[in-house]
């Protein structure tokens, strides 16, 4: 068993795969956190620009 422990700890094999995974990771909680700090203010933006295009749209005069 000591000497499986001696050997675990010593050799860094698969070292740079681990290290892939937590930088994937880490990204992937980072742009879900500005994702959802970015998404009110985005939500606010088109909401105004909504709101004004509508407001400058104006049906035409029924013929008839």
């Amino acid at each position: 068993m000591g000497a499986f422990l001696k050997r675990f700890l010593v050799q860094d094999n698969g070292q740079d795969l681990v290290e892939y995974a937590l930088l994937t990771a880490f990204i992937g909680f980072a742009s879900l956190a500005a994702l959802d700090l970015v998404g009110g203010a985005l939500r606010a933006t088109y909401t105004a620009w909504d709101g004004s295009i509508n407001a400058l749209w104006e049906p035409p005069a029924p013929r008839g």
